[in-house]
């Protein structure tokens, strides 16, 4: 994939581990000829310091996606770097414990309502903070990370209701944006050995049953084919492609378990 982001500016958010996909996909893209910029949240010294293991080093800007303050602020601080966005990588997900592990009937309105702030509504949010720059990009794109949404997953509860938010809210930005020439697509992984896997109570009891039933197999420890995907879609080699659900899980969502 040599190239296919040469002179292209991306906007990276979500790296918090090097075993994250954001943080493969800043990679990748860097690999692919683009320049970057990261996002960090709470933990700034931290992203930093991951972005010192990139190819290239990178601007790290602060960036809260349920502050409002930082949101309207964020074109601007980016303006320091940049006068356009070529595409934007939305890798950002929460959901306090008391939403996930088998609590969906007893998890109460705040908690979810967080979950879906966070997960869900932010795709929006960090879309529209940052249109004006992509609107000076040239075939612009957005890319979200999703879990595949058309099943209930053990254990993902609220994350799985607002990874069906993220979804739609994917196609309705689409629908608005493609008249402007941004596309948004989303690129659901199988499951990963990521931090936010950690928190799901049925995540080390499904990878084995996913690997057996992805016709391509799956390898949970590495992130890179995910991330390339999202490099194919950050790039113009899609062009008329928007709306659209990118599966990367070895083929086990169109299979039945």
């Amino acid at each position: 994939m040599i190239g296919v982001l040469e002179g292209r500016t991306v906007l990276v958010t979500g790296v918090i581990t090097t075993s994250s996909i954001a943080f493969h996909v800043a990679r990748e893209a860097q690999l692919a000829g683009a320049r970057v910029i990261l996002t960090g949240y709470g933990r700034l010294r931290l992203v930093e310091r991951l972005a010192g293991r990139l190819p290239e080093p990178v601007p790290v800007l602060e960036l809260d996606v349920t502050d409002p303050a930082q949101l309207d602020s964020l074109a601007g601080r980016l303006g320091e770097h940049t006068g356009h966005l070529d595409g934007v990588l939305h890798s950002i997900a929460y959901a306090p414990p008391a939403a996930l592990g088998g609590n969906f009937l007893d998890t109460g309105w705040a908690d979810v309502a967080t979950t879906l702030h966070t997960s869900t509504y932010s795709l929006k949010a960090l879309t529209t903070a940052v249109l004006p720059l992509l609107e000076k990009g040239k075939d612009s794109a957005v890319v979200g990370l999703d879990f595949d949404a058309s099943v209930a997953w053990d254990g993902y509860d609220w994350m799985g209701v607002a990874k069906a938010g993220l979804e739609s809210t994917a196609r309705y930005l689409a629908r608005y944006l493609g008249p402007r020439g941004i596309r948004v697509n989303l690129v659901a992984a199988g499951p990963l050995r990521t931090m936010a896997a950690k928190d799901l109570s049925g995540f080390d009891e499904n990878r084995p049953v996913w690997a057996d039933n992805a016709p391509l197999g799956w390898q949970d420890r590495d992130p890179t084919a995910a991330a390339r995907a999202c490099v194919a879609l950050l790039s113009d080699w899609f062009p008329a492609t928007t709306g659209e659900i990118v599966h990367v899980d070895g083929g086990a969502h169109a299979m039945g378990f």
